[in-house]
């Protein structure tokens, strides 16, 4: 599946932004999907997962609370709402997807997802 995603700006720390990731290709509502991001300097790290029925969600524990991910099947789109957004969280945020992930488990290991998007920027400013 070819993941696009979409939504990343500049901010002030305390904003709010809407990640999307559209999919195409093979069905993307079997698919277990991740947000991971980078920052300069850094590792690849995750950022939140949600099963392929959306009954299981995961999230770093840097996020929780501020962050919400959710997917729209009908769509073959799934987002990422950031709240509450700190000048820390500025990165490369990349959408990721998986077939055959358990309804139950979302992993949050970067080498267990097989298809990635090629990211799209999030800047926060103090």
């Amino acid at each position: 599946v070819q993941l696009q995603a979409s939504g990343g700006g500049s901010v002030q720390a305390g904003g709010s932004l809407r990640l999307s990731c559209a999919a195409s290709g093979r069905t993307f509502s079997g698919n277990n999907m991740g947000w991971f991001r980078q920052a300069p300097g850094k590792e690849r790290e995750f950022v939140a997962g949600i099963s392929w029925s959306g009954d299981s969600t995961s999230y770093a524990d840097f996020v929780k609370g501020r962050f919400t991910i959710s997917r729209d099947n009908a769509r073959n789109t799934v987002y990422l709402q950031m709240n509450s957004l700190k000048p820390e969280d500025t990165a490369v945020y990349h959408c990721a997807g998986v077939s055959g992930g358990s309804r139950w488990y979302v992993s949050r290991m970067a080498h267990e997802y097989a298809d990635w998007g090629q990211g799209t920027q999030v800047t926060v400013s103090s």
